[in-house]
């Protein structure tokens, strides 16, 4: 096992043990409290089984669970023998952020990505092309080409076909002059279950456009909704959520069970929100902002909704959930 530091808030755990993982690399946040919970929970909820080769078997949510236990100790060791460089406000670079991936129904895999913006409060624009790509099969599959500041969870899915065997893909990003690439596969290690926490039964928020209308629930699949304006109008934004309500031992509920934001995902200019995080109506659950557009074009905004489990499920993929709202502006 090593452990090595990757960036000033982070630290990438490479787990190798003699048989059952091949490689496997965690993204712990050791400089945050929740971080340390989120380990400690694993810990504590884990599943793992010894086998006689001192390696490590382990099936379904158990794994990410074991991987995280482990991970605990070594992060500790890590946060005291390396010294944390400060975080900046801009100039660093991003860098994709792989979930895992996920069976279908008819046979193919999803892969559930998200990212890292390295910078404290600066909004990176990276257009499609040699600097954000992924590869083979692009450089467009639906990635974001505005990357908010920080650590953005699952916010689009590629789908790839039944044979697609140990095949990878590659997320080429260039910012501020900084390249990282990262590739994605189906690795048995990364697969995750985001349409339901196994450990308390907790599922994703469920939205809708109108009230009895198509529901969505999970990552993101395709553009869900065209809507248009002209300069200067806004577009009024409404989505109605509803939550299962399962709240874990160590979290309380808040006042609303599901937490509203929309962002700007692609477009060629910038987008204003009324509200980026508008309140849910306690008794219908429905959500409304506008938005303003700078320029004429296509744009896609993000809505996404947490319940309780908060940002990137606390570490476990689960349960929040992505929708792609297209608005065409004339």
């Amino acid at each position: 096992m090593s452990v090595r530091r990757s960036d000033n808030a982070h630290v990438t755990v490479r787990l190798t043990p003699d048989s059952a993982f091949n490689q496997s690399r965690l993204m712990l946040d050791t400089a945050s409290d929740e971080g340390q919970r989120r380990l400690r929970r694993a810990s504590d909820n884990g599943s793992v089984r010894s086998k006689p080769s001192g390696s490590y078997a382990v099936s379904g949510f158990s794994r990410t669970l074991m991987a995280l236990a482990v991970a605990w100790t070594l992060c500790a060791q890590a946060a005291a023998q390396l010294p944390l460089e400060p975080l900046k406000d801009s100039g660093q670079g991003v860098t994709a952020a792989y979930e895992g991936w996920f069976r279908n129904p008819d046979g193919t895999f999803t892969l559930l990505i998200g990212y890292l913006n390295r910078n404290q409060k600066q909004a990176l624009d990276i257009p499609i092309g040699p600097g954000n790509r992924i590869e083979p099969g692009g450089p467009d599959q639906g990635q974001p080409t505005h990357f908010l500041p920080r650590r953005q969870w699952g916010v689009f899915t590629v789908t790839v076909p039944a044979n697609f065997g140990e095949r990878t893909l590659s997320w080429t990003l260039v910012a501020n002059s900084k390249t990282t690439v990262v590739p994605m596969g189906l690795n048995p290690l990364y697969e995750v279950e985001p349409f339901k926490d196994v450990a308390n039964n907790n599922t994703p928020p469920v939205l809708r456009f109108e009230q009895g209308g198509s529901p969505f629930q999970g990552p993101p699949r395709r553009i869900v909704a065209t809507l248009g304006t002209t300069i200067p109008q806004p577009v009024t934004l409404t989505l109605y959520a509803t939550d299962d309500g399962v709240v874990t031992p160590d979290r309380r509920a808040g006042e609303s069970p599901v937490a509203m934001t929309w962002s700007l995902f692609r477009g060629p200019g910038t987008v204003v929100f009324s509200d980026a995080k508008p309140a849910l109506d306690k008794s219908t659950g429905k959500a409304t902002t506008t938005a303003t557009f700078s320029v004429p074009g296509e744009y896609v905004l993000r809505a996404q909704a947490n319940d309780v489990s908060g940002e990137g499920g606390g570490g476990f993929q689960c349960c929040w959930t992505n929708v792609h709202v297209k608005v065409v502006v004339k």
